[in-house]
């Protein structure tokens, strides 16, 4: 984990985020935070932009929750899954409006981007949207329930050890 003082004296940090970033959620693992940031970074996964991590991590520290994971988990969409993730999106998205697909070969260049963009932005911003939202809060309500069946089990250890302690 990153030095949370190194953090908190970063002068440029602090012009841009003030006293935020001195909440301990940022760095530390506890259900709300780790949950939160799994939503953060996922949704963030899904933005068809080059500045994901930069997002995800003011994003992180203006909602409190943990900033590594965030920003860790942003890179879901990396240069290999990038393509099969957006055309998901785009898929997501034509099928949200009801449009017909539009046949494109994926490519990341500039001229790409100028010519097929302008064709299918509606859907695949859309789709961006909605997955980023689903899949996010699908990895918050996912973590937040294997955090729970943790406590569970733990409990339920604990007992199990006091009752044999008794017995013997």
């Amino acid at each position: 984990m990153p030095d949370h003082e190194k953090i908190r004296n970063n002068k440029q940090l602090n012009k841009v985020f003030g006293t935020l970033l001195h909440d301990p959620n940022l760095l530390h693992l506890n259900r709300r935070s780790v949950s939160m940031a799994f939503f953060v970074g996922l949704f963030m996964a899904f933005v068809p932009l080059p500045s994901q991590m930069i997002m995800a991590a003011a994003v992180a520290i203006l909602v409190r929750c943990n900033l590594p994971i965030s920003v860790g988990l942003v890179w879901i969409s990396n240069p290999v899954t990038m393509p099969p993730l957006f055309y998901f999106a785009y898929k997501v998205g034509t099928w949200i409006l009801g449009t017909p697909e539009h046949e494109f070969v994926f490519e990341l260049s500039w001229k790409w981007l100028g010519t097929e963009l302008e064709a299918i932005w509606q859907p695949f911003l859309l789709g961006c949207t909605v997955s980023g939202i689903v899949f996010g809060t699908l990895g918050y309500i996912l973590i937040r329930l294997l955090w729970r069946l943790h406590i569970i089990s733990a409990i339920k250890e604990r007992k199990r050890k006091r009752a044999e302690r008794k017995s013997h």
